[in-house]
């Protein structure tokens, strides 16, 4: 009797805990969403220079703040505190433009040059955009979570590249189911990262189509390599897809710049690392594109994510070997 009881008050505990993270998450998403309708009644240039004032003040408030200045810290050990303070608030600011130009992106892409394609992107690399839709076989682009990111595949597709872009949902669903409608109108073909999706971006590959990556985040179990010199662990995704396709890899940023503009650049297909069987080599590779990463992110540092937990090392096992 009292195992039966027992086992039912955990039931009903885990019922009413599931409940209450999806009213949660439904109260959290009602907020989040109703913030960015009352955005959108204000002018672009007024709402987002708004979201980057207040972002700055609220920022330093958040528990993330103390991670940023941690990771900061470690990264430029010879900077003053003044200046690490600084490059946090710049990047409190650079994301709240990033959720505020969530809402505004049809507007900020509508001004068009003589090309038609938007005044307030100058793309480095437009030939190679060119170049690569007219030539279709299996390739990797991968980016960081610089500037605004989401900007890469938009403008892959205004010049015809069609991306397969990899992304991470957020959390709450109904954020997520919001985000998720709104994004695959303008880029193009999305496939959420959870089990199975490296099948996905596979049959894609395989498709002769191009792929888009995300490679600055931590990776559970994933390769060790170092980043800013410290350890972390880091995706192999792009090292094995490359190594299987045997594909060319391009690297693609989006930076930030003054007056809600925005640089693209997309590069020529770097040389990978390879095994003395002249197979990519996925360790070597993945570090490789860390250091390509590493440097974006020096170039102007409150661009980035500093307040996620790169360098985390968590459920540490050794990986399988990989045969040459």
């Amino acid at each position: 009797m009292t195992t039966t009881f027992k086992s039912l008050s955990r039931q009903l505990f885990a019922r009413l805990r599931n409940r209450t993270r999806i009213a949660n998450y439904w109260l959290i998403a009602q907020v989040t969403l109703g913030f960015l309708r009352l955005l959108r009644l204000l002018p672009a240039e007024r709402a987002l220079n708004f979201v980057d004032r207040a972002a700055r003040r609220v920022g330093p408030l958040a528990g993330r703040h103390r991670t940023a200045i941690g990771n900061l810290r470690a990264a430029y050990p010879d900077k003053p505190d003044a200046e690490l303070e600084r490059i946090a608030s710049d990047m409190w600011a650079n994301m709240a433009r990033l959720a505020g130009e969530y809402v505004f992106i049809e507007k900020l892409l509508g001004e068009q040059d003589g090309d038609e394609l938007p005044a307030r992107v100058e793309v480095v690399g437009a030939e190679l955009f060119l170049r690569l839709r007219d030539d279709p076989r299996p390739r990797i682009i991968f980016t960081a979570h610089l500037g605004n990111f989401e900007l890469l595949p938009i403008m892959a597709a205004r010049y015809g590249l069609a991306v397969s872009a990899l992304f991470r949902a957020p959390n709450n669903p109904f954020l997520a189911a919001e985000l998720l409608e709104n994004r695959e109108g303008s880029m193009g073909d999305l496939i959420a990262s959870r089990q199975g999706s490296v099948f996905a971006l596979a049959r894609v590959l395989e498709g002769n189509g191009n792929i888009g990556l995300l490679v600055d985040q931590k990776f559970v179990d994933g390769v060790p390599t170092t980043f800013f010199g410290r350890e972390c662990q880091s995706s192999p995704v792009l090292a094995r897809l490359a190594r299987q396709f045997d594909c060319d890899v391009h690297p693609a940023r989006c930076t930030r710049l003054p007056g809600n503009r925005f640089r693209i650049e997309l590069e020529e297909a770097i040389e990978l690392p390879r095994t003395a069987k002249g197979r990519v080599d996925v360790q070597a590779a993945t570090q490789m594109v860390n250091d390509i990463v590493e440097a974006w992110v020096r170039d102007d540092p409150g661009q980035w994510m500093w307040f996620h937990r790169r360098w985390e090392m968590k459920s540490w096992k050794k990986q399988p070997p990989v045969r040459a």
